[in-house]
């Protein structure tokens, strides 16, 4: 691995200490080889896209299965009517495009050189139920600088509580490695470690626990060393800054029918068929160096290689229905994957406009249900057009690791609660009538709890032909939420490229431990302790 230089052609990011990965040599065109493998990528959503894009420009022939109409998986996007007949777009709700997701934006580029589709938020605020307000705005961008400067002028952060933290019980927190952080906390909750460190409590449930359920998961049921990963990833670890951006349209038109023109419209050396609305049921193995991939339409596709890159209930579905595949030991990890507790989008067009002071993306703490509020016509197109012909706002509320007592359906009262905490923190929307509203209830993310990174399955899988992608999924980087499913996908084309001899694709990360070396001696010498 190598710090990356701004001057390396297709890299992305401004942060001089990025970390460049190399790629495994070797041909650019299994087509001029004569006749390349197929493979069956099995889900569309980021990572499958990935892992498509990755093999297709190498001349590998792709199916690509999606159960769902619509490619992105949980940044998908679709269009939905409202009572009245109108045509809006819907998603499964915000997604904050960091400036280190370098391996998501490589794949965005492909269809978008420039990037033009995402637009910048200067701040996205964190409001706490007494009123407490954190703010991103003009942070300098360089750790340890950065967090400092959040910490001290956080309304939750005093002086003279940083004296108190302990510094030797804190240093993993700022001296990150991966995966070594993985084998140090991950056996710890994140609430668990952050009282242990003397973390002030006010800014515990106002920065982690946000940061925490952005996993959505509560901070006594997630594992510490995510959380510690989480830290190095967007603060620490980096100096691309604490902004996001965000896509300037509904994530179909602005994310992923670009991405599908590209890899269909021979714009890549290899064939990309995309399949909708399939739900792939089981994979046989066909003679010994080949798959079977059947769905529910009672198809099969002939395949060389499988790239295995759903949701973690399908995954465990799919194994479970192909006794073929893997060996018991990877069979039960797979059996083992859990998914974090279910979240609810509930997004609402108003017939007045929320004042124009609100930031376009709040985030709240300890305002239950309420996890952050969307006003997507400050930078969506399709919003922003409905709400210029109503004189109105399109609003999102989130809640996410809702507890349902084990019930499959969300709580009967969580939405009017979600709209009477918008009435709240908004008081202007409380006069507004809704004029249309849908609801999104889900359970599909994976868990990330005390003790699972031992147990997740990684790409490589007992078959050398079947490879595994998506957020979900172990890879030693430090990567998460969608640069985690991006980064999985891209190295599963890379592990089914390299048995072709093909050259595989380079891939991008923050530094993969703490850039502070007294920071790390200090976390070194506690470990040893």
């Amino acid at each position: 691995m190598n710090t990356a230089t701004r001057d390396e052609p297709g890299l992305i990011g401004a942060d001089p200490r990025r970390v460049l990965h190399p790629a495994a040599p070797g041909a650019h065109d299994l087509t001029a080889l004569g006749a390349p493998p197929r493979v069956a990528v099995i889900g569309a959503g980021i990572a499958g896209l990935a892992a498509a894009t990755g093999l297709a420009e190498r001349g590998v022939t792709v199916e690509l299965v999606e159960r769902e109409t619509y490619l992105g998986g949980r940044v998908g996007g679709w269009t939905d009517r409202l009572d009245d007949g109108t045509a809006v777009g819907m998603n499964r709700g915000f997604h904050a495009f960091f400036r280190q997701y370098y391996n998501l934006r490589r794949l965005l580029s492909r269809s978008d050189p420039r990037l033009n589709m995402l637009r910048p938020l200067d701040d996205y605020p964190l409001l706490d139920a007494d009123g407490r307000r954190d703010s991103f705005r003009r942070l300098p961008r360089t750790p340890p600088w950065n967090a400092l400067a959040f910490a001290l002028r956080s309304p939750t952060f005093r002086l003279r509580d940083l004296g108190r933290i302990d510094p030797r019980a804190a240093a993993p927190l700022a001296a990150v490695s991966v995966p070594e952080i993985y084998y140090a906390l991950d056996h710890v909750d994140a609430e668990t470690f952050l009282h242990a460190i003397r973390f002030p409590a006010a800014a515990r449930h106002l920065a982690f626990e946000v940061f925490s359920r952005s996993f959505f998961a509560l901070p006594h049921r997630m594992s510490a060393a995510e959380l510690a990963a989480m830290f190095h990833i967007y603060f620490l670890g980096s100096s691309e800054g604490l902004i996001f951006d965000v896509a300037d349209d509904n994530f179909d038109a602005a994310l992923w029918t670009p991405l599908r023109e590209h890899l269909t419209r021979s714009q890549v050396p290899g064939t990309v068929t995309v399949h909708t609305g399939v739900r792939v049921t089981d994979i046989q193995r066909r003679g010994s160096s080949g798959f079977l991939v059947r769905d529910d339409t009672g198809a099969a596709l002939d395949v060389d290689a499988v790239v295995l890159s759903t949701d973690v209930a399908a995954l465990r579905d799919i194994v479970d229905a192909s006794p073929e595949l893997g060996d018991p030991i990877w069979r039960a990890a797979v059996a083992a994957l859990a998914t974090a507790p279910p979240f609810l989008v509930y997004r609402l067009w108003l017939d007045r406009a929320v004042a124009a002071h609100r930031p376009a993306f709040l985030a709240a703490g300890g305002l239950n249900p309420l996890d952050n509020v969307s006003i997507l016509d400050r930078y969506e197109h399709c919003a922003a057009n409905w709400a210029r012909r109503h004189g109105g706002s399109v609003v999102e509320l989130h809640a996410y690791a809702v507890q349902t007592d084990g019930r499959s359906a969300p709580p009967n009262d969580l939405r009017a609660r979600l709209l009477a905490r918008l009435r709240q923190i908004y008081p202007e929307t409380a006069r507004a009538s809704i004029v249309g509203e849908a609801t999104l209830w889900r359970q599909d993310c994976p868990r990330f709890a005390p003790g699972d990174f031992a147990h997740r399955p990684g790409i490589h899988t007992p078959d050398p032909g079947l490879v595994l992608a998506g957020d979900g999924i172990r890879v030693d980087l430090p990567v998460a939420l969608m640069e985690r499913a991006a980064t999985t996908g891209w190295a599963a084309a890379n592990a089914l490229l390299a048995r072709w001899g093909a050259a595989g694709h380079v891939l991008q990360t923050v530094p993969v431990q703490g850039r502070s070396r007294l920071l790390r001696r200090l976390a070194t010498r506690k470990a040893h302790s």
